[in-house]
């Protein structure tokens, strides 16, 4: 009877695959590591970091599985309750520049539908760009204040569809390939020197990218016990799961291939359609173009390219007010959490909205948004919060692998269904492995030859942390100054 409740390892395999990849994973890995010679970075990236990643993700589960605060409530139980708000702020900070970008995709999104094209949008100045954006930011965090969120299920089948579609871009551009041969692709040279990458500065200070795609599958930790047979089960899901995103980054990036070439970050661009497309505008346009172009091969025009970016548009704000709420309530509903931050910070409003901890939202990404109005550029605020987002975003995962190693030090402690190695050490060089690998990578994607972009990657998460230590401090002060009162 009991077994009869729980799902099918292929379910869990399903349910990972869906949240965990999409097409920008394959554009953006495309456009910063020179084309197809991103298969041999995906490559060492699933071996040597997201099936661990994955694999440790599960024994934590395992280990905690009445624990519903997911990384916070880990570091809660192996660590202590001080150590776990900061672990909550990292998971709510992080999504400070997230959100930031979520308005600047919709207006591109946006921009496409109305104008379906990708020049149009990049002529308009900077300032009002970001204007826009921040009256974005603001009306959904008036909507996230009201407790109303329309849009939740809306950004399901946003992301549902946009999944689909990324599917659909590999299937449908094969089947191209095949039916219009004369179509104008692009030959692939799939020889060692061609695949083989260049292992300079540039490569290393893009390697964020790569974490940040294949990051976030503790999401999915509170369903290991819910499979049959866990601990042959999840492993067997979890590996399932790499060869599909795998399979999809590898057919991915090679469909794209024969559309584009590969694009410098340094060099001025390249010719596509008779028009110059540089680096920040394929980063800001690639996905777009790469359904305009299916639309072309297909005689369909901009059908594909419209239907994307209508799904975009949802998507991105949907997400824009579910990522102003959710990390909010998950962070100040926490008990350590409102032992530890300004008493103002835990006002809450008749719709149960934490209306300080909302203007903190707007405050912080506001400041965002607002430094990028100097930005010379509308394509360029993309691609530069594209790669602040590949360094803040991975910070959270950090906490994974602190978890997982102070969980391997007190091995006995904390009985399990499902381990992801059975012999302590290996396991635990596995998660300081991990934790080293997304530091070293965080810390070198902050580099960046334009001097604004560096500081901005380095000051945001250097202002979040600083935050975030002061917080337990002021809170401390006013329980100094309450406890005075009442004596």
């Amino acid at each position: 009877m009991d077994n009869q409740k729980k799902m099918k390892w292929q379910t869990l395999t399903f349910m990972c695959f869906s949240t965990l990849w999409g097409f920008g994973n394959v554009l953006n890995g495309f456009a910063y590591f020179n084309g197809i010679q991103v298969i041999f970075s995906w490559v060492l990236m699933f071996a040597l970091y997201f099936v661990p990643y994955a694999l440790m993700v599960g024994e934590l589960g395992s280990a905690f599985k009445d624990s519903g605060g997911g990384v916070t409530s880990w570091i809660s139980e192996t660590c202590n309750k001080k150590v776990a708000y900061y672990a909550g702020w990292t998971y709510f900070a992080v999504h400070i520049t997230y959100i930031a970008s979520k308005g600047t995709g919709a207006l591109k999104a946006a921009s496409w539908l109305i104008f379906q094209n990708g020049t149009t949008y990049n002529t308009f100045p900077t300032i009002y760009i970001q204007l826009a954006t921040l009256a974005l930011l603001l009306i959904f965090a008036w909507v996230a204040s009201r407790g109303l969120n329309p849009l939740k299920k809306l950004a399901t089948l946003a992301g549902t569809s946009m999944f689909v579609m990324s599917i659909l871009y590999i299937i449908m551009m094969f089947g191209a390939r095949a039916m219009f041969p004369n179509a104008g692709f692009v030959s692939l040279d799939f020889s060692w020197k061609n695949l083989v990458p260049t292992f300079n500065i540039e490569y290393f200070t893009s390697l964020s990218i790569l974490v940040f795609a294949v990051g976030g599958c503790e999401k999915i930790s509170p369903y290991v016990n819910k499979v049959e047979n866990a601990s042959k089960g999840f492993p067997k899901a979890m590996i399932t799961v790499a060869i599909m995103v795998a399979v999809c980054a590898f057919l991915g990036t090679i469909a794209m291939g024969m559309m584009f070439p590969a694009i410098s970050q340094t060099e001025g661009g390249v010719l596509l359609n008779g028009e110059t497309i540089t680096f920040s505008s394929f980063v800001a346009n690639g996905s777009y173009l790469s359904f305009q172009l299916l639309g072309e091969y297909y005689h369909v025009g901009n059908l594909f390219m419209i239907i994307y970016a209508a799904c975009n548009l949802v998507g991105q704000l949907s997400t824009l007010v579910i990522s102003i709420d959710a990390p909010l309530r998950m962070f100040l509903d926490d008990e350590t959490t409102q032992s530890m931050v300004p008493t103002q910070l835990l006002k809450q409003n008749k719709a149960g909205a934490y209306v300080n901890g909302i203007l903190l939202i707007v405050i912080l990404s506001g400041s965002i948004i607002v430094a990028q109005m100097i930005v010379p550029g509308a394509d360029a605020v993309l691609q530069q919060l594209t790669k602040l987002n590949s360094v803040c975003m991975p910070l959270r995962y950090l906490w994974v692998f602190v978890a997982y190693v102070m969980l391997r030090k007190a091995n006995n402690k904390f009985p399990r269904e499902y381990k992801f190695l059975k012999n302590n050490t290996a396991a635990t060089i596995f998660g300081g492995w991990c934790f080293a690998v997304t530091l070293f990578c965080c810390v070198l994607g902050m580099y960046s030859t334009d001097t604004f972009t560096m500081i901005l990657n380095i000051a945001t998460p250097v202002v979040l942390v600083l935050l975030g230590l002061i917080m337990p401090k002021i809170r401390a002060n006013q329980d100094k100054k309450a406890a005075a009162q009442q004596a």
